[in-house]
């Protein structure tokens, strides 16, 4: 079998699709009455068989499940997913952990002959993907979409999400990983404090930085990232500038390895402007600072501009003022004749969820992943962290926090112009070197040409070193 990775793209709608609320025409139907007069068929392998109990999930054996507790928490699975799975089959324990370290927890257990079944694989330690796949350690989650829906048993589950779910989450044309919250990325600020300033949101170059000096003359940092732990979010805006700049291809070429992919003018403009703002309007300080401390400091209004995705409002719910109204800031034209307008952005489907094939009950994984994508799945996460899914019509009748509502109007604004990116699930080492990189530029250590060049050697040897499974779109 060929190494080589093939992640397609998700359709650009496909990811504004997930985002908006607008319920699609002929969604799911009314669940069909759970008693049936088909036979029941016992599959040795599971549990048997039935039309409750399609994907053959032992009624007796326990789930183990484990979710990154992060920007979503885990409220979302201990009160929502998991009652689900357990109202479905009351005789199966679901047994829950989380963490803010997932491969510290779940590598030991998966070495030690005690996978989990069931895991959401997030955050700065999270496992690779990619590896795990080769590993042969991820179940093949065709059954699964082929599986009926918990709503509509005659129609297949692949066909109740978002175009372009499951293969996104793909390798090698069979789906490993399901990516099941829809999310927006960009800059955020306060609406509260624009308003209380009489500041108005910037979409040119020009007006960010004559902004980011009124901002910083009222006694305010304009802008921060967190240098403690390099966040990724800074790379990520430089990127959306540099696809701006020179369209979405400039983001598929790095992702695809291409040679000076990098070291493109566009590339070298976005980190240019970047560069300048890090040096004049930066948080003083904000390398040391993870990313919670710096998103306090917004919260305390000592901090105008921050960049992420838009997981940030509920990640910070319990420090955000009253009336704080956060607002989603799109990166602004870098030049006046970027291929891509300001309204531009990146939007994907993310936080993947895995069943674990060599846990002990990997059907009963499958099955939780049913019902997490049922209706009820979708809307009781989006209730619960204020995130919308790829689960179709399951935001219908909901109303959106501030910064939700911020990015649906975005994404709607950015028409067909959404793009992603993936190199930095595909090569750890890439994905750090570019973080590592990024620290250096911001704070002042590096320029542009420095920064791509780096970059651009990582990439190289990368490409050039056989051991390494190779990923394309």
């Amino acid at each position: 079998m060929s190494n080589d990775l093939t992640r397609r793209t998700v359709l650009r709608r496909a990811a504004a699709a997930g985002l908006l609320a607008t319920p699609a025409a002929g969604l799911l139907s009314a669940c069909a009455d759970s008693g049936s007069d088909e036979p029941t068929n016992t599959n040795t392998a599971g549990g048997a068989v039935s039309a409750t109990n399609p994907l053959g999930a032992p009624e007796d054996q326990p789930i183990n499940v484990v979710i990154f507790n992060g920007g979503y928490g885990e409220k979302y699975a201990t009160d929502v997913h998991e009652p689900l799975y357990k109202k479905a089959h009351p005789k199966s324990e679901v047994k829950h952990q989380s963490s803010q370290a997932i491969a510290t927890l779940v590598q030991p257990l998966i070495s030690g002959g005690n996978a989990p079944e069931f895991v959401n694989n997030s955050g700065d330690k999270m496992m690779d993907f990619g590896a795990l796949v080769a590993d042969g350690q991820l179940q093949d989650l065709t059954a699964l979409f082929d599986a009926p829906s918990v709503d509509d048993p005659s129609k297949k589950v692949r066909d109740t999400l978002v175009p372009g779910t499951i293969d996104a989450g793909s390798f090698n044309g069979k789906p490993y990983v399901l990516y099941y919250v829809s999310t927006v990325y960009g800059i955020w600020y306060s609406g509260k404090l624009f308003a209380d300033k009489g500041w108005k949101p910037a979409s040119t170059w020009s007006e960010f930085t004559a902004l980011c000096e009124e901002i910083k003359k009222a006694g305010i940092a304009p802008y921060a990232y967190a240098g403690a732990n390099a966040a990724y979010y800074q790379w990520n805006i430089i990127l959306t500038s540099a696809a701006k700049i020179g369209g979405a291809d400039v983001l598929k070429n790095i992702d695809n390895l291409e040679d000076g992919a990098w070291k493109v003018d566009a590339v070298k403009q976005a980190a240019e402007a970047w560069a300048e703002i890090g040096a004049k309007y930066n948080l003083q300080g904000a390398e040391g600072l993870k990313h919670t401390d710096v998103q306090l400091k917004q919260n305390q209004y000592q901090l105008a501009f921050y960049p992420s995705g838009d997981w940030l409002e509920n990640e910070q719910k319990k420090d955000t003022p009253e009336g704080f109204k956060y607002q989603l800031l799109t990166t602004p034209s870098v030049t006046t004749s970027d291929k891509l307008k300001s309204t531009a952005l990146r939007a994907a489907a993310g936080e993947g969820y895995v069943v674990l094939a060599k846990s002990k009950n990997p059907k009963g994984g499958l099955e939780y992943m049913r019902q997490m994508l049922s209706k009820a799945g979708g809307k009781g996460f989006t209730e619960t962290v204020k995130a919308p899914t790829v689960v179709q019509g399951s935001t219908e009748g909901l109303s959106f926090t501030p910064g939700i509502q911020s990015s649906q109007d975005a994404l709607k604004a950015a028409g067909q112009e959404v793009f992603n990116l993936f190199f930095d699930g595909w090569y750890k080492d890439l994905d750090k070197e570019a973080r590592t990189a990024t620290n250096e530029l911001m704070f002042g250590r590096i320029k542009a040409d420095a920064f791509v060049e780096r970059i651009q050697k990582k990439a190289d040897e990368i490409k050039k070193d056989s051991s390494i499974s190779k990923f394309k779109r």
